[in-house]
C-alpha cells in the first residue's frame, strides 16, 4: 500500500475498517510500516449536525508517531438534521475550513489528518487528532469566570490573524453573507418563528415570548445592518464545541465544531458566548470585564482602527446572535430531550441579556 494512495470516502462509521485508517494514518505521515491491526469505536459529543466516534487504535508494531486514537467525524445519520447540513452547506464549510482557513489562524483545533466530502449528498468523513484528556464543556451548566476569560483569549487567536482580511469574501463557502443570502436566511429564520413559538411559548417567560415576536418581524433589516470589519466568525462559540484541559493534560481550550463557520462580525461570537456560557448573574457582573479581554487581546495581535466604545456597541447588537440559533436549530435538527433542554436555555439565557443590555434599540429602525 502506497502511502500517497488516497483513501475513499467513507460514509458512516461502521464502514470503517483497519485497513482505511491504515491508509489514512501513512498518508498523513503517522505511520511508516505498521499497520492499524484492530481497534475499538465509541460515539462521543452531543452534536446533532454530525456524528462522531472516537477510534481506540492498536497497531502490528510500535512507532513513535502512531496515534493511539483518532475522532471521526461524519454527517447526521437522521434524515432531517443531514438535509438541514446539506441545504446550509454546514458539511462542505467544516470540511472547507480545515482544507482552507485552519491553518491561517491561530485558535487550538484538532489536527485533520484527512478530509472528504460528496457535495451532493452531504456525506463527509473527518480524522481528527484525538484531544484526550480534554474534557468538553457543558453548555447547559455553564462556565467559570477563568473558563470564560481563556475563551475570550482563544476567540481573539481565531479573529485577530484574518481581521478584515477581503480575500475571505472570496470563497464562496464562507461568504455566506451576501445581498440574497441574508435575504433568504432572514425569510427562512422569520418562517421559523411560530413553530419555535407554538412548541415553547409555555416554558418560556412572557418578557422573551415579546422578543421572540419582536425579532421575528425586525430579522430582515437587522440582518442587512452588520458592518466591517469581517472575520472568521466560529458561528456556534460555545461550551458544548470546546474541550477544556484537565488536570491529566491537554492543551487548555481547543474548539470544535465549525459547521457555521461564516465569513462575519466578529462581535457575534463574542456575544453568543458570554450570553449563554455564563449563568446569567455572573455574565451580569462579569461581561464587560471578560469582553474586555477579548478587545485587549485584539489589540495585542496588531488589531487597530477599531474602539472600545465600538466593540461594546457591537457586543449588544449582536446579544440576538444567539436567541437566533436556539430558534433555528430548534426547528432544523431532529428533536431530542437534550436538545430541548439546550435551546430552551439559550432562549432563556440570551433573552436576559437582551433585556439587560437594552438591545431592543437596535431592532427599533427595523418595525
Amino acid at each position: 500500500m502506497s502511502s500517497h494512495d488516497v483513501p475513499e470516502l467513507i460514509r458512516a462509521p461502521d464502514a470503517v475498517s483497519r485497513e482505511w485508517l491504515t491508509q489514512v494514518l501513512r498518508r498523513a505521515r503517522l505511520l511508516d510500516r505498521a499497520g492499524v491491526e484492530h481497534f475499538t469505536a465509541q460515539t462521543v459529543g452531543t452534536g446533532q449536525m454530525g456524528t462522531s466516534v472516537r477510534y481506540r487504535l492498536h497497531y502490528d508494531h510500535a512507532e513513535s508517531q502512531a496515534p493511539q486514537s483518532v475522532v471521526c467525524k461524519f454527517a447526521s445519520a437522521d434524515p432531517t438534521s443531514r438535509a438541514t447540513g446539506l441545504a446550509l452547506r454546514s458539511y462542505e464549510a467544516e470540511v472547507s475550513f480545515y482544507r482552507e482557513v485552519a491553518r491561517t489562524v491561530d485558535i487550538r483545533t484538532p489536527r485533520c489528518h484527512f478530509t472528504d466530502i460528496d457535495l451532493e449528498t452531504g456525506e463527509f468523513v473527518l480524522v481528527l487528532e484525538d484531544l484526550a484528556p480534554c474534557v468538553q464543556g457543558d453548555q447547559l451548566a455553564g462556565c467559570t469566570v477563568d473558563q470564560a476569560a481563556l475563551a475570550m483569549e482563544e476567540l481573539a487567536k481565531l479573529h485577530a490573524p484574518r481581521w478584515g482580511d477581503p480575500r475571505l469574501g472570496e470563497l464562496g463557502w464562507l461568504n455566506r453573507n451576501t445581498p440574497e443570502s441574508v435575504e433568504m436566511s432572514g425569510q427562512l429564520l422569520a418562517g421559523l418563528f411560530p413553530g419555535f413559538l407554538d412548541r415553547y411559548a409555555t416554558r418560556l417567560d412572557r418578557d422573551l415570548v415579546r422578543i421572540a415576536e419582536h425579532l421575528s418581524t425586525s430579522l430582515g433589516v437587522w440582518l442587512q445592518q452588520r458592518e466591517a470589519p469581517f472575520v472568521v466568525q466560529h458561528g456556534d462559540y460555545r461550551l458544548d464545541n470546546m474541550l477544556f484541559g484537565t488536570s491529566e493534560g491537554g492543551y487548555p481550550l481547543a474548539v470544535v465544531d465549525w459547521q457555521t463557520v461564516v465569513w462575519g462580525p466578529p462581535l457575534a461570537d463574542a456575544s453568543y458566548f458570554l450570553g449563554a456560557g455564563l449563568l446569567p448573574e455572573d455574565r451580569r457582573q462579569h461581561e464587560k470585564v471578560l469582553l474586555r479581554v477579548y478587545y485587549d487581546a485584539l489589540v495585542a495581535q496588531g488589531v487597530d482602527g477599531f474602539a472600545w466604545d465600538r466593540c461594546w456597541r457591537d457586543y449588544r447588537r449582536y446579544a440576538f446572535s444567539g436567541f437566533l440559533m436556539a430558534v433555528g436549530a430548534s426547528m432544523l435538527v431532529v428533536q431530542t430531550e437534550r436538545g430541548d433542554e439546550m435551546f430552551l436555555t439559550m432562549a432563556r439565557r440570551h433573552g436576559t441579556q437582551i433585556v439587560d443590555l437594552d438591545a431592543e434599540e437596535f431592532l427599533a429602525a427595523s418595525r
